[in-house]
């Protein structure tokens, strides 16, 4: 069974959370929208922490930079079996900055041509409401866990950055 890691940024823009989604890259997904974001993840294998990994990927699908103190939000299972672990953490991210690790994949399929892809092709800030119809059914419990952190200790990015959501 595959694992992956990841992270979700967020931030508050009056008093509202805001989170950073990425639009997966590649053919299949070009067309896709509405049900077909996700937090920046990516797959790992032991020994490597799962919160490594999640730094890891988020740096290498972004080109960002994660900062403690991460909020632990559980793990979900997507369709294919696939669980995925995520911790939020409060950040700024400019989505114009965008910096992605490609990947290849034969295009069209049976062609025998391979072309290189970015793995992620955009990133871009959602409010919890558009974020919940634009990431990938799955994960919405993840935003749903955020928000409940944030009711819970009132406004996050106004806290101390050592003390976590």
């Amino acid at each position: 069974m595959k694992k992956s890691a990841g992270l979700l940024m967020y931030r508050l823009v009056d008093g509202e959370p805001q989170v950073l989604l990425a639009h997966p890259g590649g053919p299949f997904w070009r067309a896709k929208d509405d049900g077909a974001w996700t937090l920046p993840k990516g797959e790992y294998e032991l020994p490597e922490e799962p919160l490594d990994a999640a730094r890891r990927e988020f740096t290498e699908e972004t080109g960002g930079e994660a900062s403690p103190p991460f909020l632990p939000l559980g793990e979900v299972v997507q369709k294919s079996g696939k669980r995925i672990q995520a911790w939020a953490f409060a950040g700024e991210f400019d989505p114009t900055q965008l910096r992605c690790n490609m990947f290849e994949m034969e295009w069209p399929p049976r062609s025998g041509r391979r072309q290189s892809y970015p793995e992620i092709d955009r990133v871009e800030w959602f409010t919890l409401v558009d974020a919940r119809r634009k990431m990938i059914a799955a994960q919405i419990p993840l935003l749903e866990r955020l928000e409940a952190a944030i009711r819970a200790r009132g406004s996050p990015l106004n806290a101390s950055a050592e003390a976590p959501v």
